[in-house]
């Protein structure tokens, strides 16, 4: 019954944005665009709340449209399409809220065959509601949306910015990651299966090792999406599988040569994964979109033990593409949840810093109703918060919206160049393809380049969708389609990138907030695990820095609170940043250390470093991480640990050091 139920919503999702069921109430009003469309019957039992046509009160019955404007037109709509049946139709065009609609315009009988045929004029960025009632018939029918004549003028042709060479890398399996999965700072190739996690591990000559490991069966695949990140803090990521019945988590082991799934009895049909601190203790959680209920989150306890929680994130269904991002600049991570289907209304959860969630998209302008799977969140504009473009997957209305820098948004998609950007996919991110500073989107089919002015223009060669990272090493983002590496054949334009390491926060640093300042101007980027719809990207933070030579300097605001600035950065290199350590990550052996009582009681005792806070990590016999915190006043709690033998790790502006210990 399970696998029937699963292959029978995921039919059912995969057209979320095409299914006739999704038009039979205001709220569920199918985004549409210019062309042809078609209705399959009337039979939508909310009814309308007043007629704007002619010839009496609204039918019992009716179907529901919205439309986005993209420009200031005025369109044509007629329900008399060669070709298709005819029907006599009747129409209604509302602006206004669902359960506050005013009538437009509206039409029973101006067309040919007795045809509905109106005319209207709109407002870009405006969302207008279109409803048939049964008034005549409740038979299916075909309507046509157009611009009156003259049509928009097309664009220019795109101009090629930056190209891709295609390389033939194949990975078995699907779900894809593009991630760093052995810690030598170079990105790997990961391709998932029920039962094989095959890795193409990067070598510093530019080649690829292939090592094909055997898991634990998965209870379920990553049909719909993928993450990355190490939940047990053992120093290699784990995976978690989103699929049309559950997630699978996959959890490596102590030297990432082997995983063993995990999965729990919940049932959650499962669309975009994250990995991210959710409240901020120091330990990752996971975070999975439920399509048809509340969202699901996975708290972990510090020694990678997780447990279910519903409801905290988006009460309701239809959730399709999430992502973690600081949008108010509080030191918190907050979430924006792209959806469509059954409650397409998308959220944008506040943090509020005491384990709590507010959703604030009705009041920051953010709660749209057109069909969107993902959405793409930068600092755009390079002022130091976070922009976002809500990309469309079938309602034909892109939304950028520019952060005001006290926590609202302005919405500038008139005349940034989106506006007359035509495609759609499930899948739109940002990253700096042409390494000139500025984050450019990939979506829809395209890539815009970001000219720097919060203004967009379409590459003339896009690589499509896929996960992205530095695949040679180059400092020039590529792309891995299926089969395929679509490499970044660059330019000369200077970059960084750097790798976060947690000691106090998780260990991936996800969540991290990195500012990049240099002469010119200053570069922010956030680590996140899982952006886009579907796939898994580097964690590695990168930042093109177009010809900027100089690096003044490098500042690292940790989920911990703690704030690491590093100088002497160069231009064009990859750098380790552990927190806590603002001079590298190098070891030392420093003979004034010492640790007492051993064995250990409740606490434990290290002299030769001073009285200041000192960030730590305590590890037990198999290398599993199984606390963190600092060493305050010399002094460091174990009371909470088992009885056993442990490493104590201590990082210092001077290195790390460990030593070992036991505890009675």
């Amino acid at each position: 019954m399970t696998n029937f139920r699963s292959t029978l919503l995921t039919a059912v999702i995969t057209t979320c944005a095409l299914h006739a069921s999704a038009q039979n109430t205001c709220t569920t009003a199918l985004g549409i665009g210019v062309g042809v469309h078609v209705v399959d019957a009337i039979n939508g039992t909310e009814p309308l709340p007043t007629s704007c046509a002619v010839n009496g009160a609204p039918g019992t019955l009716a179907e529901w449209y919205r439309y986005t404007a993209a420009i200031d037109t005025t369109m044509r709509l007629n329900t008399d399409v060669p070709g298709a049946a005819w029907v006599d139709t009747r129409v209604h065009i509302y602006t206004g809220s669902c359960g506050s609609l005013t009538c437009l315009a509206g039409d029973d009988d101006n067309g040919s065959n007795l045809a509905s045929l109106v005319t209207f004029t709109v407002t870009a960025g405006q969302t207008y509601i279109i409803a048939f009632d049964n008034r005549w018939t409740a038979a299916g029918f075909s309507f046509e949306l157009a611009y009156v004549q003259p049509a928009p003028p097309p664009p220019p042709p795109p101009p090629t910015v930056i190209t891709f060479a295609n390389v033939s890398q194949g990975v078995s399996g699907s779900g894809y990651c593009v991630v760093d999965m052995n810690n030598d700072q170079l990105d790997d190739i990961v391709g998932t299966s029920a039962s094989n996690v095959n890795i193409l591990y990067q070598q510093a000559n530019g080649t690829f090792q292939s090592v094909n490991i055997i898991t634990t069966p998965a209870d379920h695949v990553a049909s719909w999406s993928i993450a990355a990140g190490d939940i047990d803090g053992n120093g290699y990521n784990d995976l978690l599988y989103g699929g049309g019945s559950g997630s699978t988590f996959m959890m490596a082991n102590n030297t990432g040569t082997g995983f063993m799934e995990v999965s729990f009895p919940n049932y959650i049909f499962s669309q975009r994964t994250n990995m991210v601190d959710i409240n901020n203790d120091g330990n990752l959680d996971a975070f999975v979109c439920h399509d048809v209920d509340a969202n699901v989150a996975f708290f972990n306890d510090g020694s990678g033990n997780l447990t279910f929680n519903q409801g905290l994130l988006g009460l309701t269904c239809g959730n399709y593409g999430s992502i973690w991002t600081d949008y108010d600049n509080d030191g918190d991570i907050d979430m924006f949840v792209a959806k469509c289907g059954c409650d397409p209304v998308d959220l944008l959860m506040r943090n509020n810093g005491n384990g709590s969630f507010t959703d604030m998209a009705p009041t920051l302008g953010l709660a749209d109703g057109h069909q969107s799977w993902s959405s793409a969140w930068g600092d755009f504009d390079n002022d130091g918060d976070m922009d976002v473009l809500i990309g469309a997957s079938s309602s034909g209305y892109h939304k950028l919206m520019e952060n005001n820098g006290d926590g609202t948004f302005t919405n500038i998609t008139a005349g940034s160049g989106i506006d007359q950007f035509t495609g759609q996919s499930i899948e739109w991110t940002t990253h700096d393809f042409d390494n000139n500073g500025y984050l450019d989107i990939l979506g829809g089919g395209g890539l815009l380049m970001n000219m720097g002015d919060m203004t967009f223009v379409q590459n003339g060669v896009s690589p499509g969708n896929g996960p992205i990272g530095d695949l040679d090493n180059d400092g020039f983002l590529d792309v891995y389609t299926t089969g395929t590496i679509r490499r970044n054949v660059g330019n000369d334009n200077n970059w960084l990138k750097i790798a976060t390491v947690g000691v106090v926060s998780n260990s991936n640093g996800i969540g991290a907030r990195i500012t990049v300042e240099t002469p010119s101007g200053t570069f922010t980027r956030e680590v996140r695990s899982g952006d886009g719809f579907r796939y898994m990207s580097t964690m590695t933070a990168h930042f093109g820095l177009g010809e900027e030579t100089d690096i003044t300097s490098v500042t690292v605001r940790w989920p911990s609170g703690i704030v690491d600035v590093l100088e002497g950065i160069s231009v064009n290199s990859t750098e380790v940043i552990v927190e806590g350590i603002s001079t590298g990550l190098n070891a030392t052996a420093d003979a004034q250390l010492r640790i007492f009582p051993v064995p250990a009681l409740d606490n434990i005792s290290v002299t030769g470093l001073g009285n200041g806070p000192i960030p730590v990590r305590v590890l037990d016999a198999t290398g599993r991480l199984v606390l963190r915190g600092s060493l305050q006043n010399e002094r460091l709690d174990v009371s909470d640990l088992t009885p056993g033998a442990y490493v104590l790790q201590l990082f210092t502006p001077s290195g790390t050091s460990q030593r070992s210990f036991t505890k009675e």
